[in-house]
């Protein structure tokens, strides 16, 4: 069973103009990222297989069973994976600067979902977002802006109660 979905998995990346459906394999890409960051503290909490689930069916408007199936697709390719190589470049292949940045957003979304951020988790999110080319500037303000602190706060401060910057 993992060989067949692993050789589809395979054939999708290899060639994606070849499938009925090339967005699916962006999918697959994306969803085996944000795995990674799930996968990164070792601890895969309900809350974070939750958040993942609701993500993915927000974003590329999939219903459960699909989502599922695309979330055990990713699992099993990031086992299999030496690297985020395959991965990455399809994304940055077809996936503009503002999109790329979207999916830092949801890795942070994804790693505070357990209510804590653990810092193998923030390590593999800015390795991600380097190899995604997305701006260190971008990384920081994504993080601060997706972190449940800044969502506690009413924006008018930041960090320690000092006032936030224009």
């Amino acid at each position: 069973m993992l060989d067949a979905i692993h050789s589809f998995f395979q054939q999708a990346l290899s060639s994606p103009e070849q499938r009925d459906n090339p967005p699916l394999t962006l999918e697959l890409a994306s969803a085996a990222l944000l795995c990674e960051v799930m996968r990164a503290d070792y601890d895969n909490s309900e809350a974070e297989r939750a958040a993942l689930k609701q993500m993915l069916m927000a974003r590329y408007r999939l219903n459960e069973h699909d989502v599922s199936e695309l979330m055990a697709l990713a699992e099993a390719e990031v086992d299999d994976a030496v690297d985020h190589y395959q991965f990455v470049s399809l994304i940055k292949q077809h996936y503009g600067y503002e999109q790329r940045l979207e999916l830092v957003n949801l890795m942070w979304q994804l790693a505070w979902a357990d209510g804590t951020l653990d810092p193998l988790e923030e390590h593999r999110i800015r390795r991600l977002a380097d190899l995604l080319h997305v701006s260190h500037s971008d990384f920081i303000r994504s993080k601060l802006t997706q972190s449940p602190e800044e969502h506690a706060h009413d924006h008018d401060t930041h960090g320690k109660g000092a006032p936030k910057r224009p």
